[in-house]
């Protein structure tokens, strides 16, 4: 029996994800949780197998979480279920350690097989999501980058930037510059939105 953590902060997505991996004879969800940061608690406590992971939660994204269970629980495979079908996501996940990546829309059957995948050792690709990972390009920003950018999508001003991540406005300036530039965008609103479209943020 393959045991899965379930974490998605929609409840009626996540019990009717669990609904129907509960009929399959080799899968029991032995956990399901709605935050981010209640997952890697949930996988110790009933030893899962699998854990499934929404990108978005309250807590901690997926992206985040995948990344912990590879360090906390590398025993646990880690499959990211997402509705945001964003080439960067693909590539984030696979860095931060998840072996298999699925959209929320795929057909049950699917996921199971892909968790089976996983489980086995094996890796589960959406198709269409890791061909449009390929023609995008890798990411152009660097982390500081990225962070700085993700700090000027909250509202936050060139001057609470500089406090929040410990640098100079002048280089918090430079930073959105860059973004600006790399992304190809004609202000920061511009690169902030191409840089979120893309999964890179």
């Amino acid at each position: 029996m393959i045991r899965i953590v379930l974490a998605d902060d929609e409840h009626l997505v996540r019990g009717a994800i669990a609904a129907l991996l509960g009929l399959e004879e080799d899968l029991e969800v032995v956990a399901e949780v709605g935050r981010g940061d209640e997952v890697e608690a949930a996988v110790a406590e009933h030893g899962a197998d699998i854990a499934v992971l929404d990108i978005e939660m309250p807590g901690a994204t997926g992206l985040e979480v995948a990344a912990r269970l590879k360090e906390g629980a590398p025993g646990c495979g880690v499959l990211v279920l997402t509705s945001f079908g964003r080439p960067g996501y693909l590539r984030r996940a696979l860095d931060a350690g998840a072996r298999g990546f699925l959209a929320k829309d795929a057909p049950v059957d699917e996921l199971a097989g892909a968790i089976r995948k996983v489980h086995a050792g094996g890796r589960y690709i959406d198709t269409e999501l890791a061909a449009a990972a390929m023609t995008s390009g890798d990411n152009p920003l660097t982390p500081r980058e990225a962070e700085v950018l993700k700090a000027a999508a909250d509202g936050l001003s060139v001057s609470d930037i500089a406090r929040r991540i410990h640098l100079t406005e002048g280089t918090v300036r430079n930073y959105l510059s860059s973004s600006i530039t790399k992304t190809g965008a004609g202000n920061r609103l511009g690169a902030i939105r191409k840089a979120q479209e893309m999964g890179w943020l």
